[in-house]
Parts: C-alpha cells; sequence; structure tokens
C-alpha cells in the first residue's frame, strides 16, 4: 500500500481564500486596496473636477452677459437714474423709453428698420447669388488662369475697407448713387466678399465629381448641375453665409455712415448714434430702448440658424 505524505507547508482548507468560512479581507498580502475602494477617489475626483469647470464657464458666461443685462434693465429706467443705479434691478420701471424712443428722430424707427431690412436683402440675395455662382466656377471649372483668379481673391480679403473707400467713394458718386441703396446693394451683385466665395469653394470640392459625371450622362449642363445638385447640397454653406451677411449688414455703421446723409435714408446703425448729443443732453434710455428693439432680429436670426451656422463651419462636404 503506498503511502501519502502531507506536507506542512501546504495551505489548509481554513485558510484558502475561497473557503467560505469568513469574510475575504479588501486588502491582499501587501495592503494594496482592491479595485473598488481605489476607484471612489477617482470617481469624486472627476465630478468635483466637471462641477469646478461648470461653475467658471457660467460665471464666464455671467461676465460677458452682464452689459447686455445692464442695457435691458437700462432701458427701463428713467434717464436721471441710468447712470446712478448702476444694479441691474431698477428702483423706478418705466416703459417710456420705448414709446418715447420709437418716435424720437424725424420718422418712427420702423422707417429706419425697413432701410436697414431693404439693404440686408439685397446682400442677402446678391451674395448668396453671385458668390456661390462664382464658387462653382472656382471649384469645378477649369479655365486659364484659375489658380491666379483664386489666389488674388484671397489676397482680396486682407484689405481692409478704408483703403479701398474713396475710391468707391469717387466711383459712386460719378454714378449719382450717393444717398442711395445701390453703394450698399451692387457690389454684392458682383461677388465682392471674398471669404463667402473661399467658404463656398471647400464646400463644393468636398461634393463627389462623380455626381457631376452622372449629371452629365443625363444630359445636364453647368446650369442644371449649379441648380440641381450643388445648391441642394450646399444648404449648410448657403446658411451660414446668409446668416453671417445678416449680422455683419445690420451691424454696418462705417459704409452706412459714408453713402447715406440724408435722414430719411438713414439705417438702424446710424439712427441709433442721433440719440446721442456731444453739445446737448443725450437720451439714454431711448437709446438703450432702440439697442434692443434692433438686437431682436439678429437674435432671432442667429438662434433659428445656429444649427445651420455650426454645420456650415464645421463640415467641407457631404456625409
Amino acid at each position: 500500500m503506498t503511502e501519502v505524505t502531507v506536507r506542512d507547508d501546504a495551505p489548509s482548507a481554513t485558510n484558502s481564500p475561497t473557503s467560505g468560512s469568513g469574510p475575504v479581507s479588501p486588502e491582499n498580502g501587501d495592503g494594496a486596496t482592491g479595485p473598488r475602494e481605489r476607484a471612489k477617489p477617482t470617481y469624486w475626483r472627476s465630478r468635483t473636477r466637471s462641477v469646478l469647470k461648470h461653475l467658471g464657464l457660467i460665471l464666464f458666461g455671467l461676465i460677458m452677459l452682464y452689459p447686455l443685462l445692464w442695457m435691458i434693465s437700462s432701458s427701463f429706467k428713467p434717464n436721471d437714474l441710468i447712470f446712478r443705479e448702476p444694479g441691474l434691478i431698477p428702483s423706478e420701471f418705466t416703459t417710456g423709453n420705448y414709446t418715447e424712443g420709437w418716435n424720437a428722430l424725424l420718422h418712427p424707427f420702423s422707417h429706419y428698420l425697413m432701410n436697414s431690412a431693404i439693404i440686408v436683402l439685397g446682400s442677402l440675395l446678391g451674395n448668396l447669388v453671385a458668390c456661390s455662382m462664382a464658387a462653382y466656377a472656382f471649384a469645378r471649372l477649369q479655365f486659364r488662369g484659375r489658380n491666379l483668379w483664386f489666389a488674388i481673391m484671397l489676397m482680396s480679403i486682407m484689405l481692409p475697407i478704408h483703403v479701398i473707400i474713396v475710391p468707391q467713394y469717387i466711383l459712386f458718386s460719378e454714378l449719382q448713387w450717393i444717398n442711395t441703396f445701390l453703394p450698399l446693394i451692387v457690389p454684392k451683385l458682383l461677388a465682392t466678399d471674398a471669404f463667402f466665395i473661399f467658404l463656398m469653394v471647400q464646400f463644393f470640392r468636398g461634393i463627389p465629381t462623380e455626381l457631376d459625371e452622372a449629371a452629365r450622362l443625363d444630359g445636364c449642363g453647368h446650369g442644371r448641375i449649379y441648380l440641381r445638385i450643388m445648391l441642394p447640397l450646399s444648404l449648410p454653406a448657403l446658411a451660414t453665409t446668409a446668416i453671417f451677411t445678416f449680422i455683419w449688414t445690420w451691424n454696418d455703421f462705417f459704409s452706412q455712415l459714408i453713402f447715406l446723409t440724408r435722414p430719411e435714408m438713414y439705417t438702424v446703425p446710424i439712427a441709433l448714434r442721433t440719440y446721442i448729443d456731444a453739445t446737448a443732453e443725450s437720451s439714454w434710455g431711448s437709446l438703450f430702448a432702440m439697442s434692443i428693439v434692433s438686437l431682436l432680429p439678429i437674435f432671432l436670426v442667429f438662434l433659428f440658424g445656429q444649427k445651420y451656422l455650426v454645420k456650415g463651419i464645421a463640415t467641407t462636404g457631404i456625409k
């Protein structure tokens, strides 16, 4: 009969970690904690960083919004309390600034809103049509000197308006366009905004050329390819162009001040400037009230077009 020898250093059943006779310690032999114990400090550390980051963003956002909130609050204060009470909550609440500011100038404020709307609509039409056609030519057509003309177009972005405003004024004065909306609308119809051309060129280049080739096999020319294929697929870029054109044209002060000198031709930015008088008392309450009115169209356009704006800037083609 064979004898079985039992070693003294063999682990016994009672000392086995898999035995159910006693609880398992969270610490191993060298004193290290288990994975669950290690995960708790990491979780709370990440949560603390996230809370601090969001608090910092909220504080930074409130700092940026404070001037706008102060202007809204000041539009409901009497003139003599606007600069004496820097707080946001007015001690005296009045809506007279809106009624007074609406009729304070030579014409009702709706007249200046209409003037700005005419210029904005003309600029929108010009940029959407002319810039998209120029972008299609640079992106899809092959012609002599294309790269040279594209480089010249990009160089025009670096020209400040103060360099070309004097030659433009002389030209438009010879054409007898001063105190009309033509100097502010007609250049848009000639694709003078190189930024929007470059934006659409990058977007058009992201659209597969196989779509153009398939359309040519069906007998389409460049006109139908542009209208039926490129424009429907370029809605984000077109929306971005429309939103930026609206904001920049609506807020434009310098060009409109140069070409529009008669009070009946004033736009919103020039009309707001007339509320401030350097020699007499300025109507700050009316100015702030009409400034809020002038900001509403920009706010609504950005609110409803934000999705297309982000998509048009972030993408350079189709999915």
